[in-house]
């Protein structure tokens, strides 16, 4: 039971994080899209208004319950967990009729809001209810190892609302609301008829679906795939349908649910902090808000494909060669020099890659948003946010591996006192944000989040230098640039800024071979300075690479 839990546990991992990245994909090319046909003020209400509408109304009305529902399914007693889950649908009755209200007559604007709006508030929020109408399937799903189920669904509902928004948006582009509210209608239905649909014919053929299963699992005796399933027909998923000689509802799980209900308010405060300050108070227009929400999308891709592997695979590493309960001087000594080691070229890359960033990106924000949304997006405003967003993926590249250290090697009591300074730091964040934007403009939230990350990186630099007292090297060390490094760099950006000046926008191209011969420059000097970890690395992958080829 365990293997296959485990089993289940990894796939669905992988599973989910090649739909993120499919999910990110998409809405990045859909950006642009709506971007070059419609305009950055329809991309603001659709982004920030309405998808934190339903990000409120899903997150308040699913999540305590699915978090709940999934602790210890062997033992459920599925009639009284029935019962639970579908009194999400009148919860989400409410939570949208409230919040549908709320964003249609208490939302204070200083602009036309655009044609269609209420349809689409209103299609928002009964997408959220029809969504939740299956939520008792999808459980099922996921506590019966269903794992591919969701994702194939959930990559499909994307697509499908791809294409019954963006034709729609082509022929109709003063409409953009209109096809978006019925492109969230036609997803919804489809995801849930898909559901039960699924089930339904599941059910009917159990006996080939149960040997299909262990076959896959190559396991005959596996005690949670001989698990009786509890739903004999599809109307075993309405609620009283099923025998149940308890009481109607299992009191320890409506318990935990009121429980993860309070916990999930902060957290969803803290996780839409920008999204909320944008709606509630209207410091930024909607054109402002669809064009910090490009650049954000934009930046945020060097942050999850470059910094987030780095980010994991170091916690994974940490975690094994450093122990939390000791202090360094009390472990092997041989791992501890590696690990440190390790750190210290972790530092010095992900620096190294923040500062090109930040130089390049001074010289070329325009460009890449000229590339993404065309002429729309190479004002003054998106320039500036694209260029202050460089600063925030630094400064994001140094906190992902500091903090990445210290959670992965620092005992319970300081990563529970760490949990409670990451709470006061998120609400200086939004302080700090609200009154940046007050003084600077959209540029704010992102000296917000510069903030934010320079607390944190402080407070992860504070434990890393207690954690080293007495060791021969600091590995913070590794976030000071090297001499060479440091001034091509610094020449770089002398260069690259005159070419901006005088053949940006006329000569395109021209601008761009020039920053790739200054890139070329700053990359021979890293690799010079850095010739003996290259070395290093080129060492151990072929060390490997031959043990592949022996073991084959």
């Amino acid at each position: 039971m365990s293997q296959s839990i485990l089993k289940s546990s990894l796939e669905n991992a992988s599973f989910n994080i090649i739909f993120q990245i499919i999910c990110r994909c998409v809405t990045f090319v859909l950006n642009a899209f709506v971007v070059r046909h419609v305009g950055q003020a329809i991309l603001g209400v659709i982004n920030v208004r309405l998808l934190l509408l339903e990000s409120m109304i899903l997150f308040l009305s699913r999540e305590p319950f699915m978090k709940a529902c999934l602790t210890n399914t062997s033992e459920h007693n599925w009639a009284q967990v029935v019962n639970l889950l579908w009194m999400t649908v009148p919860i989400c009755i409410v939570m949208s009729s409230l919040f549908g209200y709320i964003w249609l007559f208490l939302l204070s604007t200083s602009e036309t809001l655009p044609p269609y709006y209420t349809f689409a508030v209103w299609a928002v929020a009964l997408s959220c209810i029809i969504e939740l109408s299956s939520l008792i399937v999808q459980l099922v799903a996921n506590a019966f190892l269903f794992v591919k189920l969701k994702v194939v669904l959930d990559t499909i509902m994307i697509t499908i609302r791809t294409l019954t928004f963006v034709p729609l948006i082509l022929y109709y582009p003063e409409n953009a609301l209109f096809a978006f509210g019925i492109a969230q209608l036609v997803a919804a239905i489809f995801y849930t008829t898909s559901y039960y649909s699924y089930f339904h014919y599941y059910i009917n053929n159990i006996t080939k679906f149960k040997q299909k299963r262990r076959m896959s699992l190559k396991d005959k005796n596996d005690e949670y795939i001989s698990t009786e399933f509890p739903f004999r027909t599809i109307k075993d998923f309405l609620p009283g349908q099923l025998e149940n000689s308890d009481s109607y509802l299992d009191k320890k799980l409506t318990i935990l649910t009121w429980s993860f209900f309070r916990q999930g308010i902060l957290k969803q405060i803290l996780t839409e902090g920008e999204r909320l300050i944008m709606t509630v108070m209207p410091v930024l227009s909607f054109t402002e808000q669809g064009t910090y929400e490009v650049v954000n999308n934009l930046g945020s891709l060097a942050a999850r494909f470059i910094f987030r592997p780095i980010e994991d695979s170091g916690y994974f590493y940490f975690t094994q060669m450093v122990k939390r309960d000791k202090s360094l001087l009390e472990q092997n000594p041989t791992k501890i020099q590696e690990s440190i080691s390790v750190l210290t070229h972790l530092c010095s890359a992900v620096t190294s890659i923040g500062l090109v960033i930040l130089v390049f990106g001074q010289s070329y924000s325009s460009t890449l948003l000229w590339l993404y949304g065309g002429a729309k997006l190479i004002s003054n405003l998106p320039v500036l946010l694209m260029r202050a967003h460089c600063l925030a993926i630094l400064l994001l590249g140094i906190n992902g591996v500091t903090e990445c250290y210290t959670n992965a090697t620092a005992d319970s009591t300081t990563i529970n006192k760490n949990n409670l300074i990451m709470i006061y730091e998120s609400v200086a964040f939004l302080g700090a944000s609200y009154l940046f934007v007050i003084w600077f403009g959209p540029v704010g939230f992102i000296l917000g989040n510069c903030f934010n990350m320079s607390l944190r990186i402080a407070h992860s630099m504070v434990f890393i230098n207690k954690r080293h007292l007495g060791a021969t090297q600091n590995p913070l060390l590794g976030l000071v640039p090297k001499r060479m490094f440091s001034i091509t760099l610094l020449l770089a950006a002398v260069i690259t800024n005159l070419s901006h000046v005088y053949f940006f926008p006329d000569e395109k191209m021209l601008h761009l071979l020039i920053g790739l011969i200054a890139f070329i420059m700053v990359l021979i000097a890293w690799i010079y300075e850095h010739y003996e970890l290259i070395k290093l690395g080129g060492n151990k992958w072929y060390e490997r690479k031959n043990k592949y080829k022996k073991n084959d």
